[in-house]
């Protein structure tokens, strides 16, 4: 960090100076932009929900476009603005953001702020995902589902505004662990895609294996309906159809080992398996009948089907899969002691993928970690006539 701290020392030796974004911001709201109005080809725009789930901090690339004519009545961002949702479901993720680094305009949507700023862009961004803004938006943050922070709220919020050559240097250090992390996980990535071909290797035997159907191999255990408001809080994980427990309760329906298939919503076929008290509900559970099956073998051989279990859902509005076709589901059956083995592989592989206290994860994690380190270590400075340890100095 002595490159940092001797910029520092040239460029401002006696603080850097805070000012409000308002100061060195133009912020206003984002268009009327709606998911019904992409194209697969047009005006580039990018909609406020895939700031969450497609973009990381900086994009040069729209993955979305509008028809010309309806680009014309957007709001737009210019080349170096930064995009953040001011809408989510939680306080930790509203005001997560993007710059947008492309050469040209791009539409936005609403529940968004445009933010047109005379500083470095990435500085900026790098600023917003800090732990030092994150303390200042939840005391502007409001709302219970859907929690806020409006564009005017943000021309309060205070920036520490070190000189441009000390915000690229911050930049370059803190684009080294990002360039490092994203690295990690494009070979975490490859390995789970290495596993997912094992996987379907070890499942497609090259021998005449019988083949049963579901409801043959397994007692189904349906789930039932439950209100959060109606029920309390507790530590038991209420299965709900998503990928993750909807919430948690003081009560279960089922303990043991059970494969959980999601009934309904975009998650419908999701697969997942448990071995502790859970409440299912919004889902089919499958107990294994152990004369046919173990049951981590049938997690493997419907997880192994679960893009085709989620195509087999239907309806308007919100779809689901039926119980009575996930029965007739066929799956191969070797005897109990190739499952065991399949198993063992299977979930030997699992751990080199997915466990926190072994491999890539774990690297991946502590690269995590060491990056909020310093990424707040470097946007952390004595204010212009106050005196305050860098942190970067006990490092």
């Amino acid at each position: 960090m002595s490159k940092i701290d001797d910029l520092i020392a040239e460029l401002c030796p006696d603080g850097v100076e805070y000012k409000t974004l308002g100061d060195i911001a133009t912020i206003s709201r984002g268009g009327n932009l709606q998911k019904k109005d992409f194209r697969e080809e047009g005006f580039p725009c990018i909609h406020y929900g895939q700031i969450y789930t497609k973009f990381g901090l900086f994009t040069d690339q729209a993955i979305s476009f509008i028809d010309t004519e309806v680009a014309e009545k957007q709001k737009k961002a210019v080349p170096g603005d930064i995009i953040m949702a001011v809408t989510s479901e939680n306080v930790e993720d509203v005001c997560k953001c993007v710059a947008w680094l492309g050469t040209s305009n791009v539409a936005v949507s609403g529940h968004t702020a445009i933010v047109h700023h005379n500083q470095d862009a990435k500085y900026l961004t790098y600023y917003f995902h800090s732990s030092h803004f994150f303390s200042q938006k939840v005391k502007l943050a409001h709302g219970t589902k859907v929690i806020e922070v409006t564009p005017d709220k943000l021309n309060g919020v205070k920036v520490p505004v070190p000189p441009l050559e000390v915000q690229r240097e911050i930049v370059r250090v803190l684009d080294n662990f990002t360039f490092l992390s994203a690295e990690l996980s494009a070979e975490l990535q490859a390995r789970k895609k290495q596993y997912e071909y094992y996987r379907n290797e070890l499942l497609t035997f090259k021998t005449d294996i019988k083949k049963m159907c579901l409801s043959d191999v397994a007692n189904v255990f349906r789930g039932e309906y439950i209100t959060q408001k109606g029920t309390k809080t507790g530590d038991i994980p209420v299965i709900l159809g998503g990928q993750e427990p909807a919430y948690y309760i003081d009560k279960a329906n089922h303990e043991g080992e059970i494969i959980v298939i999601a009934r309904s919503g975009a998650s419908a076929g999701f697969v997942s398996y448990w071995n502790q008290p859970i409440f299912v509900t919004d889902g089919f559970g499958y107990e294994a009948k152990k004369e046919h099956a173990i049951p981590k073998y049938l997690y493997y051989a419907l997880k192994n089907k679960e893009t085709e279990l989620n195509g087999m859902k239907r309806g308007a509005g919100v779809p689901h899969v039926s119980g009575e076709l996930l029965g007739k589901v066929e799956l191969p059956m070797p005897s109990i002691d190739v499952q065991k083995r399949v198993v063992q592989v299977l979930e030997n592989f699992d751990a080199i993928c997915n466990d926190l206290n072994i491999g890539l994860p774990a690297e991946m994690e502590a690269r995590q970690k060491q990056y909020e380190y310093y990424r707040d270590a470097l946007l952390t400075f004595a204010e212009s006539g106050k005196i305050i340890p860098r942190q970067t100095d006990r490092a």
